[in-house]
């Protein structure tokens, strides 16, 4: 892809974006091994609490004026690699900006711990969040569950498992999410050298976390979100995409696809953005302007 496809505000960042060589079967495993010493950052106004209870490990962000609600945070990190700590910052002025309480989840990485193991460690953070509202000042029933990238995947399945359980959060708030194992199966995507996170990169994390049956036919449930057929009864849904990123066709068909089936759908468009700049470039005028629109789109949902 050509520098010049990027927005003039984003272009000198994104050329310092980093590039991870995911190919390598050595260079993966260390990444992924290495993610779980992933700094945090603190951000004033705003208690964080790291969470160790059983098998689930979420942290925990409450700010100084609370609103009652909850939003269940999923990182990304193409399945492969990342941590909570990493969305510390996000998660903090999160919390900060609407007085939600953020949980943010620490769910295991593929290819150690492949599929289902993210979702199901996703569930369970949202199940312990439930148990744990009232003592968090919560509502059960005003909790949102959000995520970015290969979380914003995993969020948009774990709010099919959570409808399907008769259990759903009031709505889904998508960042770039990652929903579709049939575009790292699309190998003529390879052509097109995406910022960031291109398809080959794509296809190791769909490996990583399904194996072989990437591209195939059916997936289990709640393997990749876009391979539900029906998508009635899901909540009010918020995605972000951008015009200049692998994820973009995915997106908007999923948007497209709730739509059609009555689910209340704002897909935020941002052209000329690499995939995830909100998150690697949180301080230039078009993520600011991202965060400001997604945040009233929860204030709004939440109540």
């Amino acid at each position: 892809m050509d520098i010049t496809q990027i927005d003039p505000a984003l272009r000198e960042v994104t050329r310092k974006a980093p590039r991870i060589n995911l190919e390598n079967p050595v260079t993966l495993w260390t990444i992924t091994s290495l993610s779980r010493f992933m700094p945090g950052t603190k951000v004033d106004g705003v208690e964080r609490r790291v969470v160790r209870d059983g098998a689930v490990r979420v942290r925990v962000y409450v700010p100084a004026q609370t609103s009652g609600a909850g939003l269940l945070w999923i990182h990304g990190g193409g399945l492969v690699l990342g941590a909570a700590a990493m969305d510390d910052r996000t998660c903090s002025e999160v919390a900060r900006d609407t007085g939600v309480i953020v949980v943010s989840v620490d769910y295991r990485l593929a290819p150690r711990h492949p599929f289902p193991a993210a979702i199901d460690d996703s569930a369970a953070a949202f199940a312990w969040f439930v148990t744990h509202a009232a003592e968090l000042g919560v509502d059960p029933g005003r909790i949102a569950v959000g995520g970015q990238s290969a979380g914003g995947g995993l969020a948009a399945a774990l709010v099919q498992r959570l409808v399907d359980a008769q259990t759903p959060p009031v709505a889904q708030w998508l960042f770039c999410p990652m929903l579709d194992d049939r575009t790292a199966a699309d190998r003529s995507r390879d052509d097109v050298d995406h910022f960031v996170w291109n398809n080959r990169a794509n296809l190791v994390g769909w490996r990583s976390y399904l194996g072989d049956r990437v591209g195939g036919e059916s997936l289990p449930a709640y393997a990749a979100a876009t391979r539900r057929e029906d998508l009635s009864g899901l909540p009010p849904t918020w995605i972000y995409t951008s015009d200049a990123e692998l994820f973009f066709d995915e997106d908007v068909a999923y948007a497209r696809a709730l739509e059609a089936a009555g689910v209340p759908v704002t897909l935020d468009v941002v052209s000329g953005a690499a995939h995830g700049f909100e998150a690697w470039a949180p301080d230039t005028e078009p993520a600011r302007a991202l965060q400001a629109r997604a945040r009233t789109w929860l204030r709004a949902q939440l109540g």
